[in-house]
């Protein structure tokens, strides 16, 4: 136990956000997934959802966008997807950005409504976490047929996939962290990209078996400035 006076405090979790984007397949709906490249600074090797951390121009986004400075997290959501897919969330839905083509401006001329990206849950890390993060998600819908671009610096791979084959084929603690998996899970269950935007999932912390692990990235602490996936 500590003495008095020196505990150590938990650090504080960093305001982030995800975008989980779904579309109609030909065997049920499919998200979008990523994989963090080997240079990353956080979760290397790891399938995640878009998303990152709200960062200082997040707020002017949310002001543009959504008429709203509060809404920094899902203007976040809007720009790391951009970023790392090169798929812009827009009023007539989302679509592929051309290459070399600017997504903010993208955006700006025709910038989603609130409610085209419907909050799907939040995950606050537990203090006993070496990296934390504050992590809303959001939902998106994308149409049949439309294709993602990794950024291949932070992100080396973005497919589509049914939630169902991302958890055969990738292990929790392994390559996927718990509110991924978890999240996958819940997706596992829609059957339309409908039910993909009227979900909710609750957060829960890991079964006292599987915290014993603690091999995610979230213990390992090292450098998270510019991730917050979820």
């Amino acid at each position: 136990m500590d003495p008095p006076g020196t505990e150590t405090e938990a650090p504080a979790a960093r305001a982030a956000a995800t975008v989980v984007v779904a579309r109609p397949g030909p065997s049920g709906v499919e998200v979008l997934v990523l994989r963090r490249a080997a240079a990353s600074p956080f979760g290397a090797g790891y399938v995640v959802f878009p998303g990152g951390v709200v960062d200082p121009d997040d707020p002017a986004r949310a002001e543009r966008w959504f008429g709203d400075a509060r809404q920094a997290a899902r203007a976040c959501a809007v720009r790391e997807l951009a970023e790392e897919a090169s798929l812009a969330v827009m009023g007539r839905g989302v679509r592929a950005l051309a290459s070399g083509e600017d997504p903010e401006s993208a955006v700006s001329a025709d910038p989603p409504r609130a409610g085209d990206m419907p909050e799907m849950a939040r995950w606050l890390a537990p203090e006993f976490l070496a990296v934390r993060f504050d992590a809303t998600f959001f939902a998106a819908e994308a149409p049949r047929g439309v294709e993602a671009r990794p950024e291949m610096v932070e992100v080396d791979r973005a497919w589509w996939a049914r939630p169902s084959d991302v958890l055969r084929e990738f292990p929790l603690w392994e390559a996927l962290m718990w509110p991924t998996y978890r999240t996958l899970e819940a997706l596992a269950g829609c059957a339309t990209v409908g039910d993909v935007m009227a979900l909710r999932v609750e957060q829960e912390a890991p079964p006292a078996s599987v915290l014993a692990h603690r091999v995610s990235p979230e213990w390992r602490g090292g450098s998270a400035a510019s991730s917050g996936r979820g």
